[in-house]
């Protein structure tokens, strides 16, 4: 640690909460949110000289602990100032202090001849100042810490023993030690002291912690523990590769695993097992699943991405006898594969079709209907979709019927995290198209943030089907999303649907999609009633969460809502004109034409008479109006073409050189003449500037630097 030498007024602080085990797959979030809250509560109570200086964070499976540097003994004494009446307010004219000078004199306990006055800018007023002294780091440090435990990301916390003390786990110890002085303090039930706890098997006793800056080399060189989570997971890094490396394999290391294991130990040691190359038969998914989810080992690939009969666990202790306990996990581990085995030598006994009744047993939803009510409503939309996609209809409805019939397969109620991939393996056994197969696998993609997109047309047509029938469902049932509470996941299953449309290049109309699965609802066995004002809703939260995709993306959020005025119902569409929106600001016009779409907006929405949209080129007395009207007519047509195409740059491009005819007009034109006849002409030609544009987006809400003099007004 970067130790400071301590003064009489600064010292380093360390703080251990020991524990039994905690959770493996929070240990990472809860040690790095309990550091930052200890280290934001000291901040806010004063009592660190330099925030610079910064923490370091350790998390165990028995502990959770922080080290801040340089952290005041006392609180720096604070000057309060008090405000009270204005002094024109405080005083009479004789002199004599008014009631509101007494009665604030009064509330300070005070003489008013001992109130300061307070000179600013807006006046002069009396003030009471005093020194609040600061109170000791011994009395705050204890506080600070049980905020930040309050605080904790604990979605269950536990009770233990006869108190009312709660922690994700039973706490035993407690230390807080501050520039080598302990520091007093109860919490959780618990004394604090100066003694750790090293490795519950290598080093089952108390250790003295003499000094914060000495916790790591104690805890290390006496009882066998790493306490940092990072340095602890990258030796577990070194040496998964390198255990790996003796079978000329790679390790599959994702970072949920990691971390867990990570969570799992105090003292790292790794062993490298094998299993039965027979096993290799099975599909690797299951075996995988088998030795990641179930057991916590690292599987090993070759070169080329097959499955090797290894495997790597991690040990929380150094054995005298490794070959034993490599042999006992490669007997657990026979086991589990064994029942993998079982399940896929099973499941293979009777085809997927023939199990299509058994999701009648199944509830979707209990307004909704089960999984084969949903199935055969699938059918139906993915055919629909796969239509409009050029694609097998007839495959389409396959995969759609087949797509959740894996969900009653031994292997899947064993291990749900493959569902899909399971139903692909099936398939091909059962000997349905190739198509038919990956669908049932990719119709569930993507499943998580950043997931890959389903390849193939028939996946596609399956996965937005199955998305759009369960936001239309469960709107139509009244639990949509509210606040952070979405538990069917609607969110997810929106952004999986724009992705697709968006990232595929697929340009489906939503709003008929939408239509057409509340009319598959409404006519199914048990009809349920969707009406347009929930498709609307549906429709609505699908823009809605466009919002947040491309402001990842980088894109200005006044750009995505000049196109969400326009409300595109095809996303790929939304996606194009976005981009054109985003070319066209940087045009040199781009401007004054954004401001001159505001003008024209204020001026038809404050006329009265504005509801005609044909011009009569016959009252067109000015010459500017005349010139307007001849652009715009011209470009019209040739940029209508470019719009209906989807060549939304092209056309905005073309838009920019209505600058300068609309700016003669505003210059050389009375839109609000007396004649209302030419009133109304003018502001109909105005109309139609206004609906060209919004062809692609309402480019008045474009905020653009500026870059050229304003619309004159």
């Amino acid at each position: 640690m970067n130790a400071r030498p301590s003064s009489d007024s600064v010292g380093n602080l360390l703080i251990e909460i020991g524990t039994e085990e905690l959770p493996a797959k929070s240990l990472l979030r809860l040690g790095q949110n309990f550091a930052v809250r200890c280290q934001k509560g000291l901040a806010d109570a004063g009592l660190l000289q330099d925030p610079s200086l910064g923490y370091r964070w350790f998390a165990t499976p028995r502990r959770l602990a922080v080290w801040i540097g340089a952290v005041r003994k006392k609180q720096p004494d604070q000057q309060i100032m008090r405000r009270g009446p204005a002094l024109v307010a405080a005083f009479d004219q004789s002199g004599q202090p008014t009631a509101a000078a007494l009665g604030f004199a009064r509330s300070c306990g005070i003489d008013i001849a001992q109130l300061s006055r307070s000179k600013t800018d807006k006046g002069e007023w009396l003030v009471h100042r005093v020194t609040k002294r600061g109170r000791n780091a011994s009395t705050l440090i204890p506080q600070c810490i049980d905020e930040a435990v309050k605080r904790l990301p604990i979605s269950k916390r536990m009770r233990w023993g006869d108190g009312m003390a709660e922690f994700v786990r039973p706490v035993h110890w407690l230390v807080i030690l501050h520039d080598k002085q302990p520091v007093s303090a109860r919490l959780m039930s618990v004394e604090a002291d100066i003694y750790t706890h090293g490795h519950r098997f290598h080093c089952n006793r108390r250790l003295r912690l003499t000094s914060p800056d000495r916790y790591e080399e104690i805890l290390r060189g006496q009882g066998f523990v790493i306490p940092d989570f990072m340095e602890r997971r990258q030796r577990i890094v070194k040496q998964v590769r390198r255990l790996a490396r003796r079978v000329e394999g790679e390790a599959i290391m994702d970072v949920d695993l990691l971390n867990e294991v990570t969570g799992l130990v105090e003292w790292p040691q790794s062993v490298l097992g094998a299993f039965d190359k027979a096993f290799l038969k099975v599909p690797s998914e299951a075996l995988i699943s088998s030795m990641r989810d179930h057991q916590k080992y690292f599987p090993i690939k070759d070169a080329r991405g097959r499955l090797l009969p290894h495997f790597i666990t991690v040990n929380n202790i150094k054995s005298k006898r490794p070959k034993q306990i490599r042999a006992g996990n490669e007997r657990v581990l026979h086991a589990r594969l064994s029942d993998a085995r079982f399940f896929w030598d099973t499941d293979r006994g009777a085809s997927l079709s023939s199990r299509i009744d058994s999701l009648k047993q199944i509830l979707f939803h209990s307004k909704l209907g089960s999984v084969h009510a949903k199935v055969l409503r699938l059918q139906t939309l993915s055919a629909t979709v796969g239509d409009l996609l050029n694609t097998d209809v007839s495959n389409c409805k396959r995969a759609a019927l087949l797509s959740k019939a894996d969900l009653v397969t031994e292997m899947v109620n064993e291990f749900p995290e493959l569902q899909g991939v399971m139903g692909r393996y099936y398939a091909k056994h059962d000997g349905e198209h190739p198509d038919v197969a990956a669908a049932l696998e990719e119709h569930y993609r993507p499943r998580y943030s950043g997931d890959r997109l389903p390849r193939h047309a028939v996946g596609q047509a399956v996965a937005v089907a199955d998305r759009i029938d369960t936001l239309v469902g469960i709107f139509a049932a009244g639990e949509e999303p509210s606040g952070d509470k979405d538990p069917y996941g609607l969110r997810r299953a929106a952004i999986g649907v724009l992705r697709i449309l968006i990232e595929k290049r697929r340009n489906l109309d939503l709003k008929l999609l939408l239509q057409a699965s509340a009319r598959i609802y409404s006519t199914q066995p048990e009809p349920v009633a969707v009406s347009g004002a929930v498709v609307d809703r549906v429709f609505d939260f699908l823009l809605e969460r466009l919002r947040a995709y491309y402001a990842d993306d980088g894109y200005r959020m006044d750009d995505f809502n000049a196109v969400l005025a326009t409300r595109p119902s095809s996303p790929l569409d939304f996606d194009k004109r976005l981009r054109a929106v985003a070319r066209f600001r940087k045009l040199p016009q781009a401007e004054y034409l954004s401001e001159a779409n505001k003008r024209i907006r204020n001026i038809l929405r404050r006329a009265e008479d504005n509801e005609i949209s044909t011009v009569d080129a016959g009252l067109l007395r000015e010459r500017a109006e005349q010139n307007l009207l001849k652009t715009l007519t011209e470009l019209t047509e040739s940029v209508g073409t470019q719009f209906l195409s989807g060549e939304y740059n092209r056309g905005l491009k073309r838009l920019a050189s209505l600058k300068q005819p609309i700016d003669r007009f505003f210059d050389q034109v009375l839109v609000m003449d007396e004649d209302p006849g030419l009133r109304r002409n003018r502001l109909a030609l105005l109309r139609q500037v206004e609906d060209l544009f919004l062809r692609v987006a309402d480019i008045s809400q474009l905020n653009i630097e500026k870059q050229s003099k304003r619309v004159k007004s």
